[in-house]
């Protein structure tokens, strides 16, 4: 180190000997509001949304039905799973029968889903097995501990087998029987992680089911339905677009297009309904119109008290897609009913009757026209246990088998870049505010992208350097104001310093938080960390540029920080010329062991990241940049 620099850290410590508060009061204020991050964010994802086509015959949109259908099947559900998982034969025990009342028998059914993960139903037979009859698959949505079990899903299930027709009452992940904290669905998004698109879990249990009524030898493979309420209604529109056994389906309450999912995050759903990739190029619009010319009874709630109330729905799902219909001269086989009886968040009477009205209808049946006497045939939970192997694996617990043997390749710029969808940007800073008080000057403002989006920053220095020689950016997934202590420390070695908010993080959290955002980002083909690595890049020139020095350091402080910015240094090497991590992990393998939930750090969680890439491998692409671990690895659970 020569001797005037050595005076010019000095003089520099003398002037602006600054503290840790003093600087907090300036990283504090808000440069922008939850609702503007928000607005941009909407403004973003609505560009992506993909319109219906207008197909000129009804021969044009069956082929192109049938693309789609192959599309998602082959390039998003069934993305990284093992081929002998999804074409495997189904396995299925009959675990005996329980009592039943007149008219319907009830037994016992246990069936695998993928090797070592079993999930459970319960068949209602009509009593009298005459030739072959039609069958409903009756999926759940998120209705707690009861699971299947659940009063109105009984009530269904044996109307419609004293009516003659079998209906298969599946559990669903998170309830019932598969009740458990592993089993939440957030944890589809760590499948994601070790490269299966979360997705295909849910696909295969519901399948599976769809299998055991196609093979069973009194059923009419010709007569296959499918209905559910909420999560059963997504999980109802799904597998009755992407599969072409079923011939009559009635949703209820369960999806939106995602149009209305960008206008109102009440819309957005979970995990599974927002799979990575799943809505570039198609969307649930375009789902509901694949299902031309087949039977389809959308049935909505007027004031729906959790989501995809039908008014708001209606314009993107049953009014836009009415058209397709008619291309086969099938208009009125799409069908529409709003529930106004209730009107709330529901499957009871009112849609129930609309439910046996439109399936007796289109099966050939007689009409059924109520449900008499099944108040006092409701079973309690207990009678309707099927039981599961003590063994049994949870969503989380099938993320951590598959990567207990991830076959880890030699690391590639180009194939990180593929995975995190990296997209250049530029940077145009708009400055809001400045201070210059006691040897300190700052000037703080909003950074705006060339994809729409922004982020917020704080430049601070030493009040009266003409230049700094070296310049360090700050992360912290708290936000800017906590690297107060780090920023103090900096400027008073003679540094500039530019704390930053990123997407996700301080006010570059939108309203509502990042839940909802960051799987609308990852469902239209974007990755949270992809964009967040691109606005690290693009700041990292402008104060390159701004502050006239080739030195920038990099300091990162939290999990989250720490994995963008060795992103960032991975693809870009040599833009900064080291990188310190505070509170970081040694391996992403940390999102697995803690386990670390979605919602707690959602940009992290990017298909095949932790398949091809860890820490160490980051690291190793960074070079020649430094990186350098400050501190134990933090301990809480997030």
């Amino acid at each position: 180190m020569t001797r005037t620099y050595v005076l010019f850290l000095l003089c520099a410590a003398l002037s602006a000997q600054t503290t840790p508060p003093q600087v907090r009061r300036l990283l504090e204020p808000a440069l922008q509001t939850p609702d503007v991050a928000a607005y941009q964010l909407r403004q973003y994802l609505d560009r992506k949304a993909p319109p219906l086509p207008s197909p000129s015959s009804s021969a044009q949109w069956t082929e192109e039905s049938k693309r789609i259908r192959r599309h998602v099947l082959n390039d998003v559900v069934f993305y990284g799973w093992p081929r002998e998982w999804v074409d495997a034969p189904l396995k299925a025990e009959d675990l005996g029968a329980i009592p039943s009342g007149p008219g319907y028998r009830m037994r016992k059914i246990r069936y695998e889903i993928v090797p070592g993960f079993h999930s459970t139903a319960i068949l209602y037979e009509p009593e009298k097995l005459e030739g072959k009859r039609p069958a409903i698959l009756n999926v759940n949505g998120h209705v707690g501990p009861p699971g299947k079990s659940v009063e109105y899903k009984q009530k269904r299930c044996i109307n419609l087998a004293r009516n003659g027709i079998f209906a298969l009452n599946l559990e669903w992940f998170g309830f019932g029987e598969l009740a458990g904290a592993e089993n939440s669905h957030w944890f589809g998004a760590h499948l994601d992680l070790v490269g299966v698109n979360g997705v295909g879990l849910f696909y295969l249990a519901m399948r599976k089911g769809l299998d055991f009524l196609d093979q069973h030898p009194n059923v009419d493979k010709s007569r296959l339905g499918v209905t559910g309420l909420s999560g059963g209604g997504w999980q109802t529109i799904i597998l009755s677009a992407l599969d072409e056994r079923v011939s009559v389906s009635v949703p209820v309450a369960g999806y939106a297009s995602l149009r209305s999912r960008i206008e109102r995050p009440g819309d957005t759903g979970d995990i599974e309904q927002n799979p990575t990739d799943l809505l570039v190029g198609q969307d649930y619009s375009h789902f509901t119109a694949m299902r031309a010319p087949r039977p389809t009874l959308l049935i909505y709630n007027a004031e729906d008290d959790c989501c995809f109330r039908a008014p708001l729905v209606k314009p993107y799902i049953y009014d836009a897609v009415k058209p397709f219909f008619k291309l086969y001269e099938r208009a009125e086989n799409l069908g529409w009913h709003e529930n106004l009886d209730p009107a709330t968040h529901n499957y009871l009477l009112d849609s129930r009757l609309q439910a046996y009205r439109f399936f007796s209808r289109h099966f050939g049946l007689p009409e059924i026209t109520g449900e008499p006497g099944v108040d006092s045939e409701i079973k309690s939970y207990d009678d309707l246990v099927v039981g599961l192997p003590p063994d049994n694996l949870t969503i989380l617990g099938l993320a951590r088998k598959l990567a207990r043997d991830l076959p880890r390749k030699s690391p590639s710029r180009e194939r990180l870049a593929e995975i995190v969808r990296y997209r250049e940007v530029h940077a145009r800073p708009w400055a809001l505010d400045n201070s210059k008080n006691k040897g300190l000057e700052t000037i703080s403002g909003r950074v705006d992208f060339s994809n729409g989006l922004s982020v917020t920053a704080v430049w601070l220095k030493a009040m009266g350097a003409a230049r700094v020689n070296e310049v360090t950016i700050l992360l912290n997934d708290k936000g800017r104001k906590e690297s107060a202590g780090l920023a103090s420390e900096r400027i008073n070695r003679g540094e500039g310093v530019l704390a930053a908010d990123l997407l996700f993080t301080g006010d570059s959290v939108p309203q509502r938080g990042a839940t909802a955002f960051a799987q609308l980002l990852a469902t239209t083909g974007d990755r949270p960390l992809g964009i967040e690595a691109g606005q690290l890049i693009a700041l990292a020139e402008m104060a390159r540029t701004l502050s006239a020095t080739q030195f920038l350091r990099l300091e990162v402080t939290g999990l989250r920080s720490q994995v963008i910015g060795l992103i960032a240094a991975a693809l870009k090497p040599g833009l900064f010329r080291e990188v310190i991590v505070h509170e970081g992990q040694k391996s992403l393998s940390h999102l697995l062991d803690a386990p670390v939930e979605y919602q707690a750090a959602p940009d992290l969680f990017c298909l095949d990241l932790l398949k091809e890439f860890d820490l160490l491998q980051l690291a190793e692409l960074s070079a020649p940049t430094g990186i350098r671990t400050e501190g134990k690895p933090a301990k809480q659970r997030n």
